[in-house]
């Protein structure tokens, strides 16, 4: 299957609502150090209920941005106490699962890490973890919405097996969803499945790569299924 190409240059922005603009003010510009660039204040928009706003942005590295919207009169919706500006759950939401929506920003070094570490300890919004996962290792906090937010750096370098291993993962994930009562154990037995049904694929494309089409035994097999 042929997959379109690839266009776009990372993210213009992240857009959010805010209860508490000068809360998100000092978390993001005055602790963090990320520069307000634009904003933009609107009398309404669209529909005459549409109350009034205020849009307006940091900027978060490369380009990218974090954006917030804060509506003129608008109360807080969330009346649970778990959640953030954006949504609220009940008591059987499991804490994981309100967790998993989260913002990561990327920094270079450990030495970066632990600098914004020592920036956020040092404010009202300290670090809640430092975990070290497979390939980075991140630091957590929530800002004064309640959204959780994550500063990572990478501990080594993502390999081109691993992009294979995250594909052949994806695909056997596809095909387990598509069956009833889908499972890791499925997953797993379905990935492996893919792995032999592949192997004389890849080592096809692995000998063509060293020696050409001859000595990859084109000629002898017979095999045009190539990509």
């Amino acid at each position: 299957m042929t997959r379109p190409d690839h266009r776009v240059k990372g993210v213009d922005h992240a857009a959010f609502p805010t209860f508490d603009p000068a809360g998100t003010v000092r978390f993001y510009r005055d602790v963090l150090g990320f520069p307000v660039v634009h904003s933009i204040c609107a009398v309404g928009w669209g529909p005459e209920d549409h109350p009034d706003f205020i849009h307006f942005f940091f900027d978060i590295g490369n380009d990218d941005r974090i954006a917030f919207f804060y509506y003129f009169g608008a109360e807080p919706y969330n009346k649970t106490g778990r959640g953030d500006a954006y949504s609220a759950f009940g008591p059987e939401v499991p804490t994981y699962f309100i967790r998993s929506r989260h913002l990561a920003i990327h920094v270079d070094s450990y030495e970066d890490l632990m600098e914004y570490r020592r920036r956020l300890d040092a404010s009202q919004w300290p670090v809640e973890m430092q975990i070290q996962h497979e390939t980075i290792e991140s630091i957590y906090t929530h800002d004064p919405n309640g959204y959780m937010v994550e500063i990572t750096r990478a501990m080594r370098p993502v390999t081109p097996q691993e992009d294979l291993d995250a594909n052949l993962t994806i695909d056997a994930l596809l095909d387990v969803v598509a069956e009833p009562g889908p499972s890791l154990a499925k997953l797993l037995a379905r990935k492996a499945e893919l792995i032999v049904e592949r192997a004389a694929q890849w080592e096809y494309e692995r000998k063509l790569l060293v020696g050409g089409a001859d000595e990859a035994g084109l000629e002898r097999t017979g095999y045009e299924g190539h990509p």
